[in-house]
C-alpha cells in the first residue's frame, strides 16, 4: 500500500467537502513560524511520519505564537519517531475540542464480506483495536453504490449521535466513502473526527493508503514508488525501483532495510527468489549480521538487470560484506547471474581490498555458472567464497562463513 502523509490526505478530504483545520506543511522552523503567523491563532505543530504514536513520542506540540511554533518545529524536525526521521511538520490551527470520534474504511476480503467495511466509533483519539467492541458500529459498503447520506444517517443515529450533529456527522461518513472509492484507497481513517465546542465536525487527522496497482491513475498524489515503504523513498530506493520500472524482464527490485549508515554488521543482501530471501535473512540474523537492503533477482532476469541490482547493492557505504543468497535450486539459467556478478565485483572489489563476498548459486546450468564465477573472480583483492547446491539447504554454514569473513575484514581494517 502506497502511503500518504496526513497533510496530503487532508487535502483530498477537503476536496470532497470534509472540513479540515486551516494549516500548511513546513520543512523548516522558519517556515513553521511563517505559517503560524498567517493562521493568526494558536496552532498545533505535528510531525509528518508514516507511523502512529507521534504524540507520545513528542512529535505533536501546541504553540500560542509564531515564535513558539518556531521552537516547536525546531524540536520536532530531525527527531526520530520509531526509527523514522521527521522531515516535515504540519502547522494547523488548534481545535477547541468538545468530543472525538473515529471513522474509517478498510477492505475485508473474507468470504462473509469481500467488500470495504465502514467502521464508526464514539471513542476517537485511540487505536481502533483498543476500542471496546460495543463502541464500534460497522457497515458493509457496496463499492458501486457507495454509502448514501441516508445510510450514513442511520449509522450515526444508531451510534447515539445527538440530533444537532446528525447531519454533519452523516455528511462526513458518506463523503469519506466517496473519497475511498475515488482515490482507490486501501485504508482511509479519520482519527480523531473532532466535534468542536462550536458544533463543527472537522477531520483532526487523516491516515490514507492507496492500492499499489492503482497509482498510475493518480499522478496528482505524487507517489514515486507504488509499493509500501516504512519511510519516504530514499534516493537509493528510487534508483532501485527504476531498475524494475524500466526493465520488465524478470524481477530486479532493490530497497533499503534501514536508514542507519553507521552501525556495524550490515551486509549487502542479494537474494534469488522470495524463499531464498527469507532463508538468507535468517542466516544473517542467527550470526548477528543484518541485511542493509532487500534485493531480489528472480523470474529469469537478463544479465544486465542482475548487474544493475548488484551494482546498487554494493553502492551502499556502510556494508561490511556482500551475500548472494541463492538458497533455492532455481529453474532459471544461472549463468546470467554468474556473468553479472563477475562484472560487478571486478569493478567494485579493487576499490575495497579484502571485502567479504559469499556467493551461493544453484539451479539450471549450475556447474557452468560456478565455473564462470571461479574463473572470472580469480585474483581479485577480496575474500570471495563460492558455493553451489551442496550448501543450498545449509544456511547455518553460509551464515557462519559470512560472519567469519566479516570478522577477518574488520581486523584488517582495525575496526
Amino acid at each position: 500500500m502506497a502511503r500518504l502523509f496526513e497533510y496530503q490526505g487532508k487535502e483530498f478530504l477537503k476536496d470532497a467537502g470534509i472540513a479540515i483545520p486551516t494549516g500548511e506543511v513546513a520543512s523548516t522552523a522558519k517556515e513553521a513560524s511563517e505559517v503560524a503567523a498567517r493562521i493568526g491563532k494558536p496552532v498545533a505543530v505535528k510531525a509528518q511520519v508514516w507511523v502512529g504514536g507521534r504524540g507520545k513520542a513528542g512529535g505533536v506540540k501546541l504553540a500560542d505564537t509564531p515564535e513558539e511554533a518556531k521552537k516547536a518545529a525546531k524540536a520536532i524536525l530531525g527527531m526520530e519517531i520509531k526509527g523514522l526521521p521527521v522531515r516535515k511538520v504540519l502547522v494547523e490551527e488548534k481545535l477547541d475540542i468538545e468530543k472525538e470520534y473515529y471513522v474509517g474504511i478498510i477492505p475485508d476480503g473474507s468470504w462473509e464480506s469481500t467488500c470495504p467495511v465502514l467502521m464508526f466509533s464514539t471513542e476517537g483519539g485511540m487505536e481502533i483495536e483498543a476500542v471496546p467492541e460495543d463502541k464500534i458500529f460497522r457497515a458493509k459498503v457496496d463499492y458501486l453504490k457507495g454509502f448514501p447520506f441516508y445510510d450514513a444517517l442511520d449509522m450515526a443515529s444508531s451510534a447515539g449521535i445527538p440530533n444537532e450533529l446528525l447531519k454533519g456527522m452523516a455528511g462526513v461518513i458518506s463523503k469519506l466513502v466517496a473519497v475511498f472509492k475515488k482515490r482507490d484507497c486501501n485504508i482511509l481513517e479519520i482519527n480523531p473526527l473532532v466535534v468542536t465546542k462550536e458544533g463543527k465536525v472537522i477531520a483532526g487527522d487523516c491516515r490514507m493508503s492507496i492500492d499499489d496497482s492503482s497509482t498510475f491513475r493518480h499522478p496528482e498524489m505524487g507517489i514515486t514508488i507504488p509499493r509500501e515503504f516504512p519511510w519516504e523513498p530514499t534516493d537509493f530506493d528510487l534508483v532501485g525501483w527504476g531498475i524494475e520500472e524500466t526493465d520488465l524482464r524478470g524481477s530486479g527490485f532493490v530497497m533499503k532495510m534501514t536508514l542507519d549508515e553507521t552501525s556495524p554488521g550490515f551486509i549487502g543482501f542479494h537474494a534469488i527468489g522470495g524463499g531464498a530471501a527469507m532463508i538468507g535473512m535468517d542466516a544473517l540474523s542467527r550470526v548477528g549480521l543484518k541485511p542493509a537492503n532487500f534485493a531480489d533477482t528472480s523470474g529469469n532476469p537478463v544479465g544486465s538487470k542482475i548487474y544493475r541490482v548488484a551494482k546498487v547493492v554494493l553502492a551502499q557505504p556502510n556494508i561490511e560484506g556482500y551475500m548472494l543468497a541463492g538458497f533455492l535450486i532455481a529453474n532459471q539459467e544461472q549463468w546470467h547471474h554468474a556473468h553479472a556478478i563477475v562484472k560487478v565485483l571486478r569493478e567494485e572489489l579493487p576499490k575495497r581490498p579484502g571485502f567479504p563476498c559469499v556467493l551461493l548459486l544453484a539451479g539450471n546450468k549450475e556447474e557452468e555458472s560456478l565455473q564462470i564465477l571461479r574463473e572470472g573472480l580469480e585474483g581479485l583483492p577480496g575474500r570471495i567464497e563460492i558455493y553451489g547446491s551442496e550448501h543450498v539447504e545449509d544456511s547455518d554454514f553460509i551464515g557462519n562463513r559470512m560472519v567469519a569473513l566479516v570478522e577477518e575484514y574488520r581486523k584488517e581494517k582495525g575496526r
